[in-house]
């Protein structure tokens, strides 16, 4: 069945987006960045898009697929591919959703807690809070981290696959700096890996529940260690969107309100 309906988004967000889809049966794709991706959307019905692509290269997608409307569900963090598809969807008029995961950052407040707004400001407050610096923060931003934090000890949690590995190894980490393990994590774990590392400071992102943020930031209470939190990107040009949601029963409304669309054509 020719997809309708596409899907960004390699997120567990997504997945569950997808799954709602697959239960009211509409036909959809869904686009990925990488193979991991693709592997971890396994159990979805929807076609499968592996690869990045820029504002043009999505318009052309659309098109030949006749896609007629769009859902964002990439990771909060992906600012640039947000802009693409944005624009992609604007200059075409597809009607574009925003799902946007809830934010869990004023759930916790502590003074070992400090918010940041960008990769900068974190290494420029890690760099005063000690020598071994854990960076649960992934992969896209490494080389920005080695390169701002010359002569700490880094030491890097992400996930484990050789495309990753072999990242982390360009950048001169070696196996005494790299953590590959695939999350969300529980807070038992999380403490484990804090106290093996024998972290100094932790830097994350404003993952949400999905993300397991809460879980990240007790453990750091509980054994006294600063946590340093990169804040989300404001989405840029809201206005774009159509509507966001948070919520998979909000996105059952609009599912329900596109298949009586579809049946009126």
């Amino acid at each position: 069945m020719q997809p309708t309906v596409h899907v960004f988004g390699g997120t567990s967000d997504a997945r569950l987006l997808c799954r709602t889809l697959d239960q009211a049966a509409i036909a959809y794709s869904l686009s990925v960045a990488s193979e991991v991706g693709k592997s971890l959307a396994q159990d979805v019905a929807g076609q499968i898009h592996v690869g990045r692509m820029n504002a043009g290269e999505m318009q052309a997608w659309f098109q030949r697929q006749q896609i007629g409307w769009v859902i964002d569900a990439a990771h909060p963090y992906a600012t640039a591919l947000r802009a693409n598809i944005q624009a992609a969807c604007r200059a075409l008029g597809i009607p574009l959703l925003r799902y946007q995961r809830p934010s869990e950052i004023d759930v916790v407040r502590h003074p070992l807690i400090t918010r940041v707004t960008n990769v900068a400001e974190a290494c420029q407050c890690a760099s005063r809070l000690g020598q071994r610096i854990l960076l649960t923060t992934g992969s896209k931003e490494l080389a920005d981290y080695v390169r701002l934090l010359p002569g700490k000890m880094l030491l890097a949690r992400v996930l484990p696959t050789s495309e990753v590995i072999g990242q982390c190894e360009a950048l001169g980490l070696g196996v005494e700096n790299i953590i590959a393990m695939k999350g969300p994590f529980t807070a038992a774990l999380n403490q484990a890996v804090y106290q093996f590392c024998q972290a100094d400071v932790v830097i994350t992102k404003e993952s949400g529940a999905e993300g397991g943020y809460q879980q990240k930031i007790e453990p750091c209470i509980a054994l006294g260690i600063p946590c340093i939190v990169v804040e989300r990107p404001a989405s840029a040009k809201t206005a774009d969107y159509g509507d966001v949601i948070t919520s998979l029963d909000e996105l059952e409304n609009y599912v329900t309100r596109w298949i009586n669309r579809e049946h009126s054509l």
